[in-house]
């Protein structure tokens, strides 16, 4: 650490002033504030270095985003106190980022620095700079694309475009590559086909990026993800061309891979939403898989969003953007449908001879031929094609979107659902011979008896993925069932495994492909109370088909649901482009996100009401609500056309630092573009 005695206290000479964002999260005071920089300090206090500074009397932290040789500051000025270590962690790219964050989501810069910079690691910052050699040569007649902010390796690019391989199946696809290794900013909004290698596809497209000379960040939903992905960069590239970013890394390891990034000896960078904000140098290309998923929306303030943060990087810096998944969201569907992005998709000769066949249960062929299969959980259909394929000896996923034994019961008698007497929490069975508890408070109704009737036989109301092992087990005795979910999640399952029954997320790649994949349980997730329902059903559902073998090679997707359902006609015709355009369509109508821009305000009855009446809205607002939130709090919605979303943001954030600054007790918490409404 560097800090200044008194004798020290004198200006430094040229630039005397620091420009700092403190580290205090309070809406009042989102701003940069002047400091002095001390004579003892000069040389180390540079753009982007961790500082302490006195602030209302007590030290805190804070970033130093510039110096400046005049401040606008008419009184006296303190003098920076300490700074923390001379790395500059902070790149200008990512504190300009930050800020347009942060004035999006109506959230403060500190917090958002805060999710863009780890946590200091004194000791892995002493540690010797390894950097490795550039991924191939550079093309004759071309001069070295420079070095990194810590003087480390620069951009290389390689001596050939890499081969477009399975991009061919997309007519799109190698002209979207050429692009890239051009060193143009091409955005593609890619939709995959079932069985498709998604993350050799990716590292593709980092390698074309690499090609022309800039650096490439990719961003996955989770662990095996990213796991998938590392294995295709490290094939494709070599070792040592990327590093991983994840809060799952623990402090030093993180930390080690953010400073080769900041240093510039790494051109790549790969990891969960942690890596969004990662200072790549000369970026040309940011990549978000599977968008849809919401491990994407961070759960601290300011609430952003993965995809968001990396489509504005893209806009800032002119880099490329691709944004794919076996599903399209309704924002991806507004990229197309706005020219902001072009499609990256299959032709259809292609896309029958990739698709395994689907097949619903609900439709009027199947209920003329089983009556029960409206009713039943395993219709007929799926025991057929189960039984079918384990006969030859092929693996078969069976997917189920709860997890447990059974998550719900009820009243053998009455069909009450059962709650819990001490907290009305829902009773649970966590397995075949434990008694009832409460899946809120964790206690155990071993005498439950229900309110209504009186009865204790318990039913159950919905089934998890422990106890649909254990019922295809007594179905198909002999055959090995394996469970793939939160206790324990497959990577990958061997040729001929038997049955495999995983929650969604959790389905394990089987080599070569499943022979059969049955969608259970559809009424779950299509009768959810949420705005996202059908889209995310279409998402489950697709992930999972994916992972079956194609039609030729005898795959097959049988899904326990109405065939006339939109989902289900989308998962029919592998036509996830038709439904986000018709979900988006329903959604302007209806005047729902993305088609226009809504907020949320949570909190007491009191401070929300307080909040909307200082706040400015623009013209044009709609105020909805109030609906309860949890915690005896109410929410409201504010809802304004897309034009006018930073003009939403500003009046939110000035409401809030009004309440700030007069020190109101009660919280509100602020969120734009909410996942959920309700």
């Amino acid at each position: 650490m560097t800090g200044t005695t008194p004798s020290d206290r004198r200006p430094a000479d040229g630039s005397p002033f620091a420009r700092v964002c403190v580290d205090v999260p309070l809406p009042h005071l989102d701003r940069p504030f002047d400091y002095l920089v001390p004579a003892g300090l000069a040389e180390v206090a540079v753009p982007g270095v961790r500082v302490k500074v006195r602030f209302a009397g007590q030290l805190v932290d804070g970033w130093l985003l510039e110096r400046v040789d005049a401040s606008a500051h008419g009184g006296r000025l303190a003098y920076l106190e300490k700074v923390v270590s001379p790395e500059p962690v902070l790149a200008a790219e990512v504190a300009g980022l930050a800020r347009a964050v942060a004035d999006r989501y109506a959230g403060n810069l500190a917090d958002v620095l805060r999710l863009a910079v780890p946590p200091r690691h004194a000791r892995v910052e002493k540690e010797p700079r390894t950097v490795p050699e550039p991924a191939g040569t550079e093309p004759a007649g071309t001069e070295p694309a420079g070095t990194g902010p810590g003087g480390g390796a620069a951009v290389a690019p390689r001596r050939t475009v890499p081969d477009p391989r399975g991009w061919r199946d997309y007519p799109a696809g190698p002209a979207y590559l050429t692009a890239l290794a051009d060193g143009r900013a091409p955005r593609a909004v890619w939709s995959a086909l079932a069985g498709e290698d998604w993350a050799a596809r990716y590292a593709d497209a980092v390698a074309a990026t690499l090609a022309g000379g800039r650096g490439a960040l990719v961003v996955v939903a989770d662990a095996r993800d990213l796991d998938r992905l590392d294995a295709a960069l490290t094939a494709l590239l070599g070792p040592g061309q990327h590093v991983t970013l994840s809060a799952a890394l623990g402090p030093a390891r993180r930390y080690r891979a953010f400073l080769a990034v900041r240093r510039g000896d790494v051109p790549v960078v790969i990891g969960t939403r942690a890596a969004m904000f990662a200072p790549v140098a000369r970026l040309g290309l940011v990549a978000i898989w599977d968008d849809g998923d919401d491990l994407h929306a961070e759960p601290r303030a300011p609430y952003p969003h993965a995809r968001e943060v990396l489509l504005t990087r893209a806009r800032l810096g002119e880099a490329a953007a691709l944004v794919g998944g076996w599903t399209r969201t309704a924002e991806g569907q507004l990229l197309v449908e706005t020219g902001w992005a072009r499609e990256v998709v299959a032709d259809r000769a292609t896309l029958r001879a990739r698709t395994p066949a689907i097949a619903p249960t609900g439709d009027d062929p199947q209920l003329a031929r089983d009556p029960g299969a409206a009713t039943a959980r395993l219709p007929s259909l799926a025991w057929t094609t189960a039984r079918d394929t384990l006969r030859a000896d092929a693996p078969v996923l069976v997917q189920v979107p709860r997890r447990g034994y059974l998550p719900s019961v009820s009243c053998a008698d009455c069909r009450t659902p059962a709650r819990c007497p001490h907290c009305a929490g829902p009773l649970a069975l966590p397995a075949a011979d434990a008694p009832p508890a409460c899946r809120w408070c964790g206690r155990v109704a071993a005498a439950y008896a229900c309110p209504q009737c009186g009865g204790r036989r318990l039913r159950a109301a919905v089934t998890g993925a422990r106890r649909t092992a254990e019922e295809l087990g007594r179905a198909f005795p002999g055959v090995p069932v394996r469970t793939s979910g939160r206790d324990e999640v497959l990577t990958d399952v061997p040729a001929g495994a038997g049955l495999v029954v995983a929650t969604p997320g959790a389905e394990p790649v089987a080599e070569g492909g499943y022979g059969a994949v049955l969608l259970l349980d559809s009424w779950a997730l299509l009768t959810r109370a949420d705005l996202r329902a059908g889209e995310e059903t279409l998402r489950r559902w697709l992930s999972a088909a994916a992972l079956a073998r194609p039609a030729p090679a005898g795959g097959k997707v049988v899904v326990v649901a109405d065939g006339a359902l939109a989902p289900v006609q989308a998962l029919l015709r592998w036509d996830p482009g038709w439904f986000a355009a018709r979900e988006l369509a329903e959604r302007r109508e209806l005047g729902f996100p993305p088609a226009v821009k809504m907020a949320s305000v949570t909190g007491g009855a009191d401070a929300v009401a307080d909040l909307l009446a200082q706040a400015r809205l623009p013209d044009g607002a709609e105020v909805l609500g109030p609906v309860p939130a949890d915690q005896d709090r109410e929410r409201m919605l504010v809802r304004v056309p897309r034009s006018r979303a930073a003009a939403l943001a500003e009046a939110l954030h000035t409401a809030a630092g009004a309440r700030s600054a007069r020190r109101a007790a009660d919280p509100v918490r602020l969120q734009v573009d909410p996942l959920s409404l309700f």
